[in-house]
């Protein structure tokens, strides 16, 4: 899997984007040598994600090639340094999006390490050493412990891969919003795909009533009869829209192409909230009016800090919540990246980094 040199790096094969085609191909490169508050990770499974595409593509012109992607990472650990007390050989751990940040200013303090002006990102950022972070598609990971989480023995280790990044998107604006318990809300989920899915079971496991808004038709039994909505808005029936004004606490918007928020923000009771995590590449429509007259509120959110995110993992465990996934190997990322592109799948991809027989050898594995 890995092999240490004499100047103390590890040579790790993984796959790696080196131009603007998208495209991944097999390659091998260093990471550092497990030091005193690190872990090392057998990585068995990673998430595709669709920040893969726009890193691999160098759609914001952020990409330094070669870039090996992947945040949504579940493993096993192999190595523990000196300072680690959390972890053990042997343990089940996940990754996400975050390989570091300063740890001193007043939001990594207040566990917030995700609005740390200094995080890196888990791949394509710039570790405290001054090396290129690589992510999850990968053998092997070298990560510190600080932003390590355990991983419930009750939670599938591919279905749980999403959670680190899908997950968490959705699963902190309930707790910004004091949702995670408490008389139960009306709450609204624009978009029905891979975060939009987790956000309606979440929901439902919160004991809140939950409305999906799409604007496709078909997707009506699947919210309501697989996963447990209430109800269910057409966006584009303005009938429907019209029934549906100002009938809900609060919505989380998970649609990353461009869309007005003016029809949504009439679907929320006065002082509701609209909480958007999808994230278009173009400025979006934000309308006056919903919000002077509705005394309506607009917030983003991206992902939550190191603590709660374990805090979500734990929950997971508990209401045996997990991402609905399909699972490729290796030789099957290239396709997956162009089905993702495309919106083909349901509703995340998790690559089998390991070759591990996922799922009970069905390729299709539906998350509880």
């Amino acid at each position: 899997m890995s092999q240490t040199t004499p100047n103390h790096t590890l040579i790790v094969s993984g796959w790696a984007g080196h131009d603007e085609s998208g495209k991944v191909t097999p390659f091998t490169f260093k990471r550092r040598e497990n030091g005193i508050d690190d872990v090392t990770i057998e990585v068995l499974y990673c998430g595709i994600c669709h920040t893969d595409i726009h890193h691999l593509k160098n759609d914001w012109n952020i990409t330094r090639y070669p870039v090996v992607p992947g945040h949504e990472i579940t493993g096993v650990i192999t190595k523990t340094g000196s300072n680690v007390k959390e972890f053990k050989v042997g343990d089940r751990v996940g990754v996400g999006c975050l390989a570091c940040s300063c740890l001193e200013c007043e939001h990594c303090k207040d566990s917030q390490e995700q609005y740390c002006e200094n995080h890196q990102f888990t791949y394509n950022g710039i570790f405290w050493d001054g090396s290129i972070t690589y992510g999850g598609y990968s053998k092997m990971l070298v990560s510190d412990r600080r932003f390590v989480v355990h991983i419930p023995e009750d939670l599938p280790m591919d279905a749980a891969a999403p959670l680190l990044c899908a997950g968490i998107t959705v699963f902190t604006p309930f707790k910004d919003y004091h949702l995670l318990q408490g008389p139960s809300k009306k709450i609204g989920i624009v978009g029905l795909g891979g975060l939009g899915h987790l956000a309606v079971k979440f929901g439902k496991g919160f004991g809140h009533h939950v409305t999906v808004i799409s604007t496709s038709p078909s997707k009506e039994a699947e919210a309501k009869v697989r996963l447990g909505a209430d109800d269910f808005i057409v966006s584009t029936d303005t009938e429907q829209m019209q029934a549906g004004k100002r009938s809900l606490d609060f919505i989380i918007d998970t649609v990353s192409a461009v869309h007005s928020l003016g029809p949504i923000l009439e679907l929320l009771k006065v002082n509701g909230t609209l909480s958007i995590v999808g994230a278009p590449d173009k400025p979006m429509g934000l309308p006056s009016f919903p919000l002077i007259f509705g005394k309506r509120s607009v917030r983003g959110s991206i992902i939550g800090g190191m603590k709660e995110t374990q805090e979500m993992m734990y929950y997971c465990a508990e209401k045996n919540i997990t991402c609905d996934i399909e699972v490729v190997k290796t030789d099957q990322i290239n396709e997956a990246l162009d089905r993702l592109a495309r919106n083909d799948v349901r509703y995340r991809f998790v690559i089998d980094i390991a070759g591990a027989k996922s799922c009970n050898g069905a390729k299709i594995c539906n998350g509880a």
